[in-house]
């Protein structure tokens, strides 16, 4: 009897399955979170599923593995939406209050989301809301590296001025989302961190001797002085 080939792709196709399967078990998951809040479960999961407890354990395995892999496709999510608008048009007042309503809009949508990755573990590192503000922040770096490397300023300036703006944002909309009652909207609070960053950008760019104001247009300042 002839044996049978190693690579004759069930064992591929058998990966690919699990793998699809998985993915559907952690979409799930974060449809859960939508309906449900933080109250996540592998029982939930399964009933949403409409599959036996035990099957989905297979694939996922337990509470913390389940955790982590809603968290890190909430990330993905999250920053499918805000990475794009970091590529902006227009002023720079325009792009920063369209980054940051970008960002607002999507707790709005999702607020459970947003509330289920703050509430990550501090050793949840790269799929918490901090990992999210370490992937936009060193975008906004790699952007700021480039404008000051054209203007003949030290580009290891960059990391520093980005970080700080992605942490003035994270501050108060996280002091703002844990307020009861909050007392101010999503478009009063767009306002406030709008002119904040912007005053960032003024003060940090007069220090540095860079021709930069609020309306001044993004494209202008991507280009290398004369």
């Amino acid at each position: 009897q002839a044996e049978q080939p190693v690579g004759d792709g069930r064992a591929t196709r058998w990966h690919g399955h699990k793998a699809r399967r998985r993915a559907e078990m952690i979409d799930a998951a974060v449809e859960v979170i939508e309906q449900h809040g933080l109250e996540i479960s592998v029982q939930l999961i399964a009933e949403h599923l409409a599959l036996p407890r035990p099957v989905v354990y297979r694939h996922i395995g337990g509470r913390a593995e389940l955790d982590a892999l809603a968290r890190r496709r909430i990330l993905e999510l999250l920053l499918a939406e805000l990475l794009p608008a970091l590529q902006p048009t227009g002023t720079l007042k325009d792009a920063v209050r369209g980054a940051i309503g970008t960002y607002l809009d999507w707790i709005e949508l999702h607020p459970n989301l947003h509330r289920f990755l703050g509430d990550a573990p501090q050793e949840g590192g790269s799929t918490s809301l901090s990992g999210a503000g370490r992937e936009v922040g060193g975008q906004l770096a790699d952007m700021f590296a480039a404008t000051l490397a054209r203007f003949g300023i030290d580009p290891a300036r960059a990391r520093p001025m980005a970080f700080g703006m992605v942490g003035l944002v994270d501050g108060v909309v996280a002091s703002w989302r844990a307020e009861p009652d909050p007392v101010l909207g999503a478009e009063q609070i767009q306002g406030i961190l709008t002119e904040s960053v912007l005053s960032l950008f003024e003060g940090n760019a007069r220090s540095l001797g860079v021709p930069l104001q609020r309306d001044s247009l993004v494209a202008d300042l991507l280009v290398a002085p004369d």
